[in-house]
């Protein structure tokens, strides 16, 4: 897709979120968001991307945690050039006020994955179109975000989303469960689907999800949480059953099957006969423009030319065949990717911390590396974030172990509850690196991160 030079226009809304038309000033500089549809990066464009961070900052991109990229250290007076090059590489949307609105999130196996349902790519191309194409759900917050699951082996599920929609099998055929703001429910306990629709009408079921939450939603009432403490969920099942006709379906007993946490790490089997999708980690999820590059290089020389960005920070290369996984591996590894999910560092979600970020009170990137030296069994902890602040940017779901930094060097443990929406019960505080180290190695191993 070709863009026309970006202007900046005086109607660009306000929002602390960066975008691709909209950078957001930091300690170290300039952040621009890049929003893949679908997680999806063609090689050129990967190219371009990597070259325009080169160019106009300091060559530091980020992978995010809803299958993004970031630009971090852009220079003042550049930013107008870094736009454009982007825009120019068919990164962005059609119009400045779609940018925003392209929150949608799949599964970065999405038709390859064999354990599917169902292969969500020509629903999600479809639902992106109309959230860029309908000017009305521009007013949809730039945190407001949708979920399309096919029943994926490889899925995030632990994400809350203000709409999720996930595929299930009812009297033999393929519906769409769904619910709002939170998660599709896996264990006994997890919130039901408010209700399902057949796959016909999955597409009008978002629309008008969509319609019904900017008609009733106060202005303050920006996400979908906010507008279900005046309005019950049973009040918008009927007011979506008067939009969409005799069309929902009973889905309270329904549980998805759980995901395989693990299962962006290393070779994957794909659905294609002879193919596989291999994955690869950047350290705390960050890339320099050259492994960016080589990326591309890698992808073009052993993969069909793409790449896929994840939710857990890393990066898929996908149609590969099996007769060259093992070399695509090694390329990973020489790239600096974490390929294995006994690395410690697998084990980790840290943000940019006080390095690059003034709310920063830590040098979280930095600690974690330390820290991940220290956790000798981290292959048998769960998931530990590191969080400069209370924000939690680096991650959307309460980790099982969260280290918040309290003062440079300094950190308070948490433990995911399940009955928590915060960081969970407070296990210590005040404590040095060396100290968390030794707590968290001396936590068991069958330490569960539902308690």
């Amino acid at each position: 897709m070709k863009h026309t030079l970006y202007v900046p226009s005086a109607a660009l809304r306000p929002s602390a979120c960066p975008g691709l038309l909209r950078i957001v000033q930091a300690k170290d500089g300039g952040i621009c968001r890049i929003k893949l549809a679908c997680g999806r990066l063609e090689a050129a464009q990967a190219e371009r991307l990597a070259e325009a961070a080169n160019r106009h900052a300091g060559g530091v991109i980020e992978a995010t945690n809803r299958a993004n990229l970031q630009i971090r250290g852009i220079r003042a007076g550049t930013e107008d050039a870094l736009i454009a090059e982007l825009l120019e590489a068919g990164l962005g949307p059609a119009s400045a006020g779609a940018d925003d609105v392209r929150n949608l999130m799949v599964s970065p196996a999405a038709g390859l994955d064999p354990a599917a349902l169902v292969d969500v790519s020509p629903l999600a191309a479809q639902v992106l179109a109309t959230l860029e194409n309908t000017p009305r759900l521009h007013a949809l917050s730039p945190k407001f975000a949708l979920l399309l699951d096919g029943g994926e082996r490889l899925a995030m599920l632990e994400h809350p989303h203000d709409i999720w929609l996930s595929a299930m099998h009812l009297e033999g055929r393929t519906v769409y469960a769904f619910g709002l703001a939170g998660c599709p429910p896996v264990a006994a306990d997890d919130a039901p689907a408010l209700a399902a629709v057949p796959e016909a009408h999955a597409h009008d079921l978002v629309l008008a999800l969509l319609d019904l939450f900017l008609e009733l939603a106060t202005p303050e009432q920006t996400r979908m949480r906010h507008l279900l403490v005046t309005h019950s969920p049973s009040e918008l099942l009927q007011r979506l059953g008067e939009r969409l006709g005799d069309v929902l379906l009973t889905a309270d007993d329904w549980r998805r099957g759980p995901a395989a946490p693990q299962a962006h790490i290393g070779i994957g089997a794909q659905r294609q006969t002879g193919r596989l999708h291999v994955g690869g980690v950047p350290p705390l999820g960050r890339l320099e423009a050259d492994q960016l590059l080589g990326l591309a290089a890698l992808a073009r020389r052993l993969g069909d030319g793409s790449l896929r960005l994840t939710p857990w920070q890393s990066v898929l290369l996908p149609n590969v065949a099996a007769s060259d996984a093992e070399a695509v591996l090694q390329g990973l590894q020489r790239l600096g990717l974490i390929c294995t999910a006994e690395h410690p560092l697998a084990h980790l979600i840290a943000c940019t911390g006080s390095a690059g970020c003034a709310k920063g009170l830590a040098d979280t990137k930095g600690d974690a590396r330390q820290l991940a030296e220290r956790l000798a069994c981290a292959s048998a902890r769960p998931g530990i974030h590191l969080s400069g602040c209370s924000r939690s940017c680096a991650a959307a779901h309460r980790a099982p172990l969260t280290l918040l930094a309290v003062a440079e060097g300094r950190y308070d443990l948490f433990a995911r509850r399940a009955d928590s929406s915060d960081f969970g019960q407070p296990l210590a505080r005040h404590l040095s690196l060396e100290e968390a180290g030794d707590l968290l190695a001396s936590l068991p191993d069958t330490w569960s991160s539902s308690r």
